[in-house]
């Protein structure tokens, strides 16, 4: 139960950074935090735990937990390597997939259909997680795979907020249909590349990121 509360929080908290209410450097009171979700403690720290993985907070012994915002230039960074990343599992997993695993994938892009079309972006997101997590999975490289799952949790925040972006969710879907038939078909090269443009935070999405990030952060002066 606690684990489900902490993860609540932790979402909670993410918005809330997110959308500018704690700002770039604020210290995270856990008293007030407390009471503000009815918790105790330690929840809240294993929310703001769940944070610091995704790179939001920073866990400063004896002094607490900081919002850390990280700057245009090391997000655009971050989701450059995670595009290659992504590229190389892809190509990996055009070789080595499994029909079993390539089944799962097809579900979990019916279930990403279905909160499209409910126009639920965090449904989705919870579903596109799962899809690249077979993804690295399948690439039969287990180092490949932990790099790859540790960088997406880094920028899952980010991943999520994109998905904002009007028409986001069905353009990503399309990209999901084409990276599981080069993956049927064993095409390496296809799905490297359908992987890489799929997760390339670039054009119209970086400066809707970046929009969106610069005006919370305005907001919150």
């Amino acid at each position: 139960m606690e684990k489900c509360r902490a993860d609540n929080i932790a979402q909670e908290l993410e918005e809330l950074i997110l959308n500018g209410t704690f700002r770039d450097g604020v210290r995270l009171d856990e008293v007030r935090l407390a009471e503000r979700f009815e918790v105790s403690r330690t929840p809240l720290r294993e929310a703001f735990q769940r944070l610091a993985l995704s790179g939001l907070v920073e866990l400063i012994p004896r002094r607490g937990a900081f919002v850390c915002q990280p700057g245009p230039l090391e997000l655009m960074e971050m989701f450059e390597v995670m595009a290659e990343l992504e590229a190389v599992c892809g190509r990996l997993a055009a070789k080595r997939i499994e029909e079993s695993a390539l089944d799962e994938l097809r579900q979990a892009n019916v279930n990403c259909q279905a909160a499209v079309d409910a126009q639920d972006c965090d449904g989705y997101y919870l579903e596109n997680e799962k899809f690249h997590m077979i993804i690295y999975r399948e690439s039969g490289n287990g180092f490949l795979e932990k790099e790859a799952a540790r960088l997406h949790k880094r920028l899952k925040p980010f991943r999520r907020l994109q998905l904002r972006l009007r028409g986001r969710m069905a353009q990503s879907m399309t990209e999901h249909e084409a990276i599981v038939a080069a993956l049927t078909k064993g095409n390496p090269d296809k799905a490297a590349n359908s992987l890489r443009d799929h997760v390339a935070v670039q054009g119209e999405k970086f400066h809707f990121l970046m929009a969106s990030l610069k005006k919370n952060t305005s907001n919150a002066a």
